[in-house]
């Protein structure tokens, strides 16, 4: 049975729904490799990252195996074993909080007092500390991006913030993560966090702005990238206070 176009409103979940028909009904068999990211896209009608997520929610599910370096193949699940995966979408979050924390970048820029922004660089010491212990950091990570939220003075905004941060904790989050983030990536993400509150120290709203939305739109990028051709070190999950 051919795929069929799926409307470019539709999530991952309507991917996930359709491969997982498809396994099901034997046209991908058991231990046969699925079709690479980019040509199930163009069957699809969707982008790849939205292709990526359905995978990474099969992959929870039980459905499929990802095997660096090789791909990805379907594997025998015992029937009514998995629950669908229902959680938001890690890369629509992402973009989601792209366009929100951007303006909150600077907002800051031009409101933060010298003691919030002395409070963005405990943050970032905080991060470091974590990474230098093998820790994900991203109790650091949460206070950085809550911190600038605050500067708001607008509660809702930080509930938005805090909510969408908080979604690192869902399943699909976090099977993601363990294929990409490694002490490398951390690293990098540590110091994109120090170029936005250099803009916000130096009072310049547009270079905050720029500085927060190439940060969001890297770690994106850092999570769409090609699947590593061999596990990297990584660093352990741990829980947000």
């Amino acid at each position: 049975m051919p795929l069929q176009a799926i409307a470019p409103r539709r999530l991952y979940r309507q991917i996930a729904d359709q491969l997982r028909a498809l396994i099901e009904r034997g046209e991908f068999a058991v231990g046969t490799r699925l079709p690479p990211e980019r040509d199930l896209a163009l069957q699809l009608g969707v982008s790849r990252p939205s292709v990526r997520e359905a995978l990474i929610a099969l992959e929870v599910e039980g459905r499929v195996e990802v095997r660096m370096g090789s791909g990805i193949y379907v594997r025998r699940s015992e029937p009514g074993a998995a629950r669908q995966v229902t959680a938001e979408g890690p890369l629509e979050t992402i973009r989601a909080r792209q366009l929100i924390e951007s303006e909150l970048a600077a907002h800051a820029a031009r409101h933060m007092k010298k003691a919030q922004i002395a409070g963005l660089r405990q943050a970032i010491a905080l991060m470091e500390d974590e990474a230098s212990a093998g820790h994900a950091p991203t109790r650091g990570d949460r206070l950085f991006h809550i911190r600038i939220a605050e500067a708001s003075e607008n509660s809702v905004l930080l509930r938005v913030v805090t909510e969408l941060f908080d979604e690192r904790r869902n399943p699909l989050f976090a099977q993601l993560g363990s294929h990409f983030e490694t002490a490398g990536s951390w690293a990098t993400a540590i110091a994109e966090h120090r170029a936005v509150v250099d803009a916000i120290a130096n009072r310049s709203p547009d270079a905050a702005r720029d500085a927060m939305a190439q940060h969001l739109a890297s770690s994106h990028d850092r999570f769409t990238a090609n699947w590593p051709a061999a596990p990297a070190r990584r660093v352990t999950q741990r829980k947000s206070a």
